[in-house]
């Protein structure tokens, strides 16, 4: 089981294109502002090559870890330690088993909304309660985040 990374960065990448829909004036975007205190002019004086620079990077982290929750392979790859070398033929009888179940961009998909309902919306409303953010601006942030892990658990799934 090898780590497949241009799924991991193609995943990554897609919550900036998933995040200019999210955040664009026509769908949450003017909500967001209003929520946050954000203007127009606080937005254009900011270094935004290091906020989409960290940004892709948190992403690629989140990414990177969330292959293991969205691909099962990774269970049975775990148990051998990672070094196929030393498994034993059961192990290989396994995979070739099973291998490919569930490696569907639906199940990725799946997994990613537990993960982003049970793993995003925590964290973003416990900062956004101690933040005194209003209920709109927990589901309009964790709303963003809950689709970005459906849509990167459905690319490291599907793409083998």
């Amino acid at each position: 089981m090898e780590l497949n990374f241009l799924a991991i960065l193609v995943a990554a990448l897609s919550t900036m294109v998933i995040g200019a829909v999210w955040y664009n004036p026509k769908v949450f975007g003017t909500m967001w502002m209003n929520e946050t205190g954000m203007t127009q002019e606080k937005a254009k004086n900011s270094n935004m090559m290091k906020i989409f620079g960290m940004s892709i990077f948190f992403a690629l982290m989140i990414a990177f870890v969330l292959q293991f929750a969205v691909v099962h392979q990774f269970g049975p790859f775990g148990l051998i330690d990672g070094d196929i070398t030393t498994a034993k033929p059961s192990y290989e009888a396994f995979m070739a088993d099973y291998g490919h179940v569930h490696r569907t961009f639906t199940h990725g998909m799946t997994h990613g909304f537990m993960m982003g309902l049970f793993m995003a919306l925590p964290v973003v409303g416990t900062n956004a309660l101690f933040e005194r953010k209003s209920w709109r601006y927990i589901f309009i942030n964790s709303g963003y985040w809950i689709v970005c892990f459906m849509i990167m658990g459905g690319i490291i799934c599907a793409w083998e």
